[in-house]
């Protein structure tokens, strides 16, 4: 029988006021959902559902059944506050730029 081989992959999640990375060994090429739920995250932040919940892999949204590499950080996105193309469009209306500096 042959053995799977074990990698080292990282699950992290933040809010604006802490954040978590945990380590963790899992099977090579397992699924990042996989790495999600025995992360545990939702034991330290009870607004996540595991299940559910966007994930992507150093930046980069990715379905739950991408395989996993070795040193692979697998991050659990937040809803965001604001949708930026209508961010982007009441800027405008308000006659703003996004990110636009101030004048002193």
């Amino acid at each position: 029988m042959v053995e799977a081989t074990s990698i080292s992959v990282e699950v992290a999640y933040a809010t604006p006021e802490r954040q978590k990375i945990v380590s963790l060994q899992v099977a090579d090429r397992s699924a990042a959902r996989k790495a999600v739920l025995a992360s545990g995250l939702d034991a330290d932040f009870n607004e996540l559902d595991l299940h559910r919940c966007p994930i992507g892999v150093f930046g980069s949204v990715v379905a739950d059944d991408y395989h996993l590499r070795a040193g692979d950080r697998v991050e659990i996105y937040r809803p965001l506050l604001n949708e930026p193309r209508a961010a982007r469009r009441a800027a405008a209306e308000r006659g703003d730029t996004i990110g636009a500096r101030q004048k002193i």
